[in-house]
């Protein structure tokens, strides 16, 4: 079973969590490893994840989904539409972009938060993914499965968010409105559907972006890297110097001599 944390437990440090106590119910704890879980999590919950949060360049991007509830009977009508979901890390180009319209199309509802990196600078990476998750639930929208004479509840019932930390109650309350339970999922994306699908909308979305922020800020290569700290990046920025979409407070943008610039690498 995944590692879970407590919803509310997370402070906005750093540090990475352990294994702690779910809220939920000690019987969900014992279903089975095989298949989607989020049959553990209520009905309407929203699943989370980020993409880009280790570049040096452009923004990070949050995604939240809500996927129909799995039916009792076993037979999962999105079983087909939804094959080979996983952790988008996990899957090709071109099957991240099969499974995006096919995800908006089955998905209850769905939403994108960005983050842009001057605002990195500011708060931190690590802000600044508590802020972009936050905004793609405040910005959550009814997908094409939902039929118009049918109404979602306002907000998700619970937050299943991928990775160590939840997000802090301050930032979820001032940025969605939102004071709602939830849990940190270690490895959810390639085990919880709906956050596998956010994981996917999100690196779609962060990709395309960067693919055409290539042409405002030529010689960088953001079209092929997506961001990343490859060699030719790194390269392209000593002979360039940073453009605007450049987070200056990464060490690998700005000289190891600047002040704070080694401040974003306490974060990882």
């Amino acid at each position: 079973m995944a590692a879970r944390k407590k919803p509310g437990s997370d402070t906005g440090s750093s540090s990475g969590a352990g294994s702690q106590q779910s809220l939920l119910p000690e019987t969900a704890l014992q279903a089975g490893s095989s298949g989607p879980r989020d049959s553990l999590y209520p009905p309407f919950f929203a699943g989370i994840d980020e993409a880009g949060r280790g570049c040096l360049a452009g923004p990070v991007v949050a995604a939240a989904t809500i996927m129909p509830p799995l039916p009792e009977d076993g037979a999962d009508p999105l079983a087909g539409p939804l094959a080979g979901l996983t952790d988008s890390k996990k899957l090709s180009e071109k099957k991240r972009l099969t499974l995006e319209p096919a995800i908006k199309c089955c998905a209850l509802s769905w939403g994108i938060g960005v983050v842009w990196p001057w605002e990195i600078d500011r708060i931190n990476i690590l802000q600044a993914t508590y802020h972009a998750m936050s905004r793609a639930l405040f910005h959550l929208r009814n997908g094409n499965g939902i039929p118009m004479h049918q109404r979602l509840p306002q907000q998700p019932s619970f937050l299943a968010v991928d990775g160590d930390k939840t997000i802090p109650e301050q930032v979820l309350s001032s940025v969605a409105g939102m004071q709602l339970p939830q849990e940190a999922i270690i490895g959810g994306d390639g085990c919880v559907r709906a956050i596998s699908a956010a994981s996917v909308l999100a690196k779609t979305f962060r990709d395309r972006l960067m693919t055409a922020l290539e042409s405002r800020y030529p010689g960088y290569g953001f079209a092929g890297h997506k961001g990343y700290g490859t060699a030719a990046h790194i390269a392209a920025i000593k002979e360039l110097g940073p453009c605007r979409m450049h987070r200056l407070s990464f060490a690998k943008v700005k000289p190891a001599t600047a002040p704070h610039a080694n401040d974003q690498n306490t974060l990882w």
